[in-house]
């Protein structure tokens, strides 16, 4: 008897049974690339296109949280049993993380700050628990070995920072007081994160050294990488930026005078690391080309991390006023942009067909 995935024509409720939180990472990069089209310079037509992307974004993150909540409600069992699965769980990371780029959008296209601001509690409550929640799975209920290590450790660790990064962008917008204390809150989720993912990082870099590349169908979670990095340059570059205003007229003021600079050097410094990630992550995965990589869903790792990544590029061309960030962000846009076209379209054929919801930790139908 073969496992096979169901096709289109069968029963939706099979649907559901397979849904698993890792269809989130379409929510992550494709938020992402809203928010990275309308920092583009171009037409005027490019920040309407890029609001329409954050708007059926935001459909797609509704139809995929109503699926993920009907799993849990028709089939408890299984929805607890895959909290045991070495992947699975990995990937609820990518819901805060999916819902900050809507909030993200609501205060860039909806105008909406005190909207913003209810999404980002969600969010940073959703993230914490996730930060602490999974690695502690990962512990006691889960089998881990250093040989199977991938990328994916580094997604329910992240989500923090991104929230920190959130909450800076949002700051500015809110009155002094509230935008002191979301500050302050995302050196806390900073800190939450990018330490334990640069560890996580360094045993990841052990694991590749020791036992060579991940599987053909892992292979692209080498990307993951960029997104801590990413995001931890963005972070702290935002976080510096909010920093003067919001502690302005308080005993915090003093921080405002040196969040700035500090932001600026450490936020280049993990750009920096960043880089270097980017550039090993292209090499291993153009290293696996001849085994023609199989299509999954974890090819969305292919835009979050990178977009994140260039979202920092842009901010340090920003903040340094330097023309090769600004450069470097535009054509790295173009280059996400090509990513996530391919990863889109073949994600909504497989979808159609019924392949790519298979989850790992549900029993499969047999022909």
């Amino acid at each position: 008897m073969l496992s096979r995935p169901f096709s289109h024509h069968e029963h939706p409720a099979e649907i559901v049974r397979q849904f698993t939180p890792n269809w989130f990472t379409v929510t992550m990069g494709t938020g992402v690339l809203a928010l990275l089209l309308n920092q583009l310079p171009g037409p005027a037509w490019l920040p309407v296109l890029a609001a329409g992307i954050w708007r059926a974004n935001i459909v797609l993150f509704s139809v995929f949280s109503l699926l993920y909540a009907a799993n849990w409600l028709l089939y408890p069992r299984q929805a607890i049993s895959s909290l045991s699965h070495p992947v699975v769980p990995m990937f609820l990371g990518a819901i805060p993380m999916g819902l900050a780029t809507i909030t993200n959008g609501t205060l860039v296209f909806g105008h909406d700050p005190q909207l913003a601001l209810r999404l980002w509690e969600v969010d940073a409550v959703l993230s914490v628990l996730t930060g602490l929640g999974v690695p502690l799975a990962m512990v006691v209920k889960q089998k881990h070995a250093l040989e199977s290590m991938t990328g994916v450790w580094l997604l329910p660790v992240v989500a923090c920072e991104v929230a920190a990064a959130s909450g800076a962008l949002l700051a500015p917008h809110l009155p002094p007081a509230v935008a002191a204390n979301l500050v302050l809150a995302g050196y806390g989720l900073w800190a939450l994160s990018v330490p334990l993912a640069m560890g996580i990082l360094t045993i990841l870099f052990l694991r590749l050294v020791l036992h060579s590349l991940p599987p053909p169908e892992m292979a692209v979670s080498s990307w993951l990488a960029l997104g801590p990095l990413g995001t931890g340059a963005l972070g702290l570059l935002l976080l510096g930026h909010a920093a003067p205003a919001a502690f302005a007229g308080s005993n915090l003021a003093f921080l405002g005078g040196v969040a700035p600079g500090m932001g600026l050097i450490g936020g280049l410094v993990i750009w920096a690391y960043g880089a270097w990630w980017l550039a090993m992550a292209v090499a291993m995965v153009l290293t696996h080309r001849p085994h023609q990589l199989p299509f999954n869903m974890g090819w969305w790792g292919f835009t979050f991390p990178l977009g994140v990544f260039i979202l920092a590029t842009n901010a340090l061309g920003a903040q340094t006023g330097l023309a090769a960030f600004a450069i470097a962000g535009h054509m790295l846009t173009w280059v996400f942009l090509a990513l996530w076209s391919v990863v889109a379209l073949r994600t909504l054929r497989g979808a159609y067909h019924g392949s790519l919801f298979i989850s790992p930790s549900a029993p499969r139908r047999v022909a």
